[in-house]
This record gives C-alpha cells, structure tokens and sequence, in this order.
C-alpha cells in the first residue's frame, strides 16, 4: 500500500525551502478546470492553493472553470495567453477537442502541463496524471474477486470522448477479460457523466430492468458508485448483495468503504495538482528550479523528479479499504 502522509519533519523541511530568490516577484500560472461541481475537482483547487509557493505569494493562480464544455476550455487558454500567465495547467474536458490549448500555448512560448485527464498529443511540456488504464482494471479486478469472476456487472461510464471513460474503460475490460471466457456479462455499460444523480438514476432503471440479476457494479468515478448505492439502498436493496467499486478516493466514499459498502481507488488530487504546478515551474524557471510539493517524497522509490525534465509523471493509485481509510480521513 502507498504511503499516503509524510512525516511533519518532511513538511516543514519543504515550508522552509518554499521562497527562494527568483528573477520575477512572483509567477502568474492559470489552471483550466474541466469544471467545478464534482469534490474531486474541489480537491485539486485546495491543493493548488497550498502549494508552498502559491501561499507564500511567490506564485499566483488563475483557477478557469470550464463549465464542462472543451470549448470553453479552449477560449480560457486564449484569454491566459492574452493576460500574460507564465504557465498553463489543464485538467481536460476532451481527449481530441482540447488538444488546440496545447497548440496555442506553444505557439506562444508558455509551458503547458496536462493534469488529471490526457489529451490526444504528445506536444505538451509535460503531464502529470495517474494511470486511468490501471485505475480501472484495479477497481474491476476488485469487482471479478467479489463475485468470483461469474455473474452479471453493470458499468457506469464517464462522459463519452474524454480520456477517464476511454482508458479506465480499457482497465476495466482488461481485469473482465482474465476471468474465464464467458463467465461474466456485461449487463449495461453506459455513461452518467461522472454525476452521483445520474449514477442513481442509471442504477434505478437497471434494477427494474433486471431484477435480481446484477452482481457487480463498476463506477468509473465514486460519484457515480455513490449513485448506485443510493439507488440500491433507496429501493430497499440489500447492498452487502452487490460488489461495488468507484476511483477518487472522495470523501463520502471513504465513509462508504468504512461501512463496507465498497471499495474505491484513491486518485491523488493533492499530487496531480502540486506535482503539476512544480513541473510547470521547473519550465518557467530553468533547471535550477526545485521540487517543493511534498508529492516527491511521499512517493519517493515510485516517482522521480528527474530534473522536471519528464515528459510523463504517474502519480500512484492507493486501494482504499477498511484499513486506510481512516488515515485518508484526516487527510479532509
């Protein structure tokens, strides 16, 4: 299991590195959120914030709400561009459709780094992301061991064309296909947008549709699991019937894997974000520039730094059970 807190030595070894002497009073990075609604997006906000640079007033941030619209998106970059930001952080609505941000920034000369979800180029000064293809094959794999790879699953699906519902997807069918060939039917697959209401939604028609017969659900996010346990319980279900698994780590999913109700696979929010703006200022500032989120350390042996010169970083995926879930719990 991933070490999910560092020592308070470490941290406040890293508060006291935070405001070196740079060549500009402070560096102006906007950071284009796909949208704002969902807790995991609100997670990676918190976590720009508290980067030790951006509270010491070394760093500003714009915070974008993409409002869930790639073209939105894509007109926000224009507008960081033409208010001088130093940097780009985009977390993406659309795996091709926001591909024009990473254009634009570098027809302008401005590091761009993708965070969270992946675009379809490699022309981007860096991403910082975790693996969706591993994320979903751990939370289907979860699901093949509960029902002992045969029955009936139902899969939530995140919005169609981005990058979280293609590769979690593959992930998913990836873990289904180790199971014996036939074994497990896939019931339904479709998408509720990464929305608990539409999750609940999706799983009431599903029960009516096949009463008695769904073993396993898979949530490409927890919010869309947290919707169908809603659904399950709010129909007088017995949910210890069904195996379920979403990816986030978010807060009321902890509660729910405490309750034994599922199993969720912790996507670091803090690291993906904190990770992101100290790529992108290795990039505005030059090689001398190190590291000061705490994100290096906690992963140390599993994430390198590498002078900020990779053009990947995969923040790991942590298994939340009963176990740790109180430790992430603190972490709120």
């Amino acid at each position: 299991m991933k070490k999910v807190l560092i020592s308070s030595l470490v941290t406040a070894t890293l508060a006291m590195s935070s405001s070196p002497a740079f060549a500009k009073d402070h560096y102006k990075i906007a950071v284009l959120m796909y949208g704002m609604k969902a807790e995991f997006v609100q997670l990676m906000e918190q976590a720009a914030y508290k980067h030790p640079l951006v509270e010491s007033g070394d760093v500003e941030i714009t915070m974008y709400d993409g409002r869930y619209d790639p073209l939105v998106q894509n007109n926000q970059a224009e507008t960081a561009i033409r208010t001088q930001h130093d940097a780009i952080i985009i977390n993406p609505m659309d795996y091709d459709a926001n591909v024009d941000v990473v254009d634009m920034a570098n027809e302008a000369g401005i590091p761009v780094v993708v965070t969270n979800a992946r675009l379809n180029t490699d022309q981007m000064t860096s991403e910082v992301v975790s693996d969706d293809v591993q994320g979903g094959y751990l939370e289907a794999k979860y699901v093949m061991e509960q029902i002992g790879c045969k029955g009936n699953i139902v899969i939530l699906e995140g919005p169609k064309g981005g990058s979280g519902e293609i590769q979690r997807g593959q992930g998913n069918e990836k873990a289904i296909a180790e199971c014996p060939e036939g074994a497990v039917n896939i019931l339904e697959r479709k998408t509720a947008n990464w929305s608990r209401a539409e999750g609940m939604t999706l799983m009431e028609n599903w029960m009516m549709k096949y009463r008695n017969k769904i073993n396993g659900i898979i949530g490409q996010n927890d919010e869309m699991a947290l919707g169908a346990i809603e659904a399950v319980e709010g129909t007088g279900g017995d949910i210890s019937s069904y195996a379920i698994a979403g990816i986030d780590g978010v807060t009321d999913a902890l509660h729910s894997v405490k309750e034994g109700k599922m199993v969720s696979i912790l996507q670091d929010a803090n690291g993906q974000m904190q990770g992101s703006i100290d790529v992108a200022l290795r990039h505005i500032i030059g090689k001398e520039y190190t590291p000061k989120s705490e994100v290096w350390n906690q992963y140390s042996g599993d994430l390198s730094w590498n002078n900020g010169d990779s053009k990947r970083y995969d923040i790991p995926w942590t298994i939340v059970k009963n176990n740790n879930a109180d430790e992430l719990l603190k972490t709120r």
